[in-house]
């Protein structure tokens, strides 16, 4: 995905997981000053920037668009508390667990060998689609592996799917590059006169 920082530079942020790619949009509490879901376009469009593969086309009505805020919402305080080591809130689990019982999108291969979608796809199939990838991330191989980017002023969440399992940023050309400056620029000024 491509997101734009505070001074308006446009970086690349692959937070690992079509779950993560949500939250986004948004947020609870003092996040919901980012929130970009505000009409039933604004969830397709969404789609457009997200990892599903080209091509889907989702109608989205006023009632899906509300619950779209409601599960990823839910998802952000299930995410954040893993990442922070915290005990999962059983209403956020049954907020997305209910989509996931939800049947998903429709995959299928076009006449020319190609990824086509089938027609007629919801905003419930796609909350549907986003819910079971979060129950595979929380409960597979990268459940110990979700994140918050250690920048002081970040909250971005993403699982670290790197092989050494060590990532720290949301993405190193935003956040990494400013905290190691930011982390020279100290040093610098705690070395002593002449030393």
């Amino acid at each position: 995905m491509t997101l734009t920082s505070y001074d308006g530079k446009p970086y690349r942020f692959d937070p690992g997981a079509l779950c993560l790619e949500l939250l986004t949009t948004g947020g609870p509490g003092a996040f919901a000053r980012y929130e970009v879901l505000h009409q039933p376009a604004d969830l397709a469009a969404w789609v457009t920037h997200s990892r599903l593969p080209d091509g889907l086309e989702v109608s989205v009505s006023d009632r899906e668009l509300t619950r779209a805020r409601t599960v990823r919402d839910a998802l952000f305080r299930l995410t954040a508390a893993r990442a922070h080591g915290r005990r999962l809130d059983p209403r956020d689990l049954d907020v997305v667990n209910a989509a996931a019982a939800e049947p998903p999108l429709v995959a299928r291969i076009a006449p020319d060998g190609t990824h086509a979608w089938a027609p007629g796809a919801t905003a419930t199939a796609l909350l549907s689609t986003v819910a079971r990838d979060a129950v595979g991330l929380f409960t597979g191989p990268h459940a110990d592996r979700i994140r918050v980017c250690d920048a002081h002023d970040c909250h971005l969440l993403f699982v670290d799917t790197s092989r050494p399992g060590r990532r720290r940023w949301c993405a190193m050309e935003h956040c990494g590059n400013r905290e190691k400056a930011r982390a020279h620029r100290s040093r610098g000024r705690a070395q002593p006169a002449g030393a």
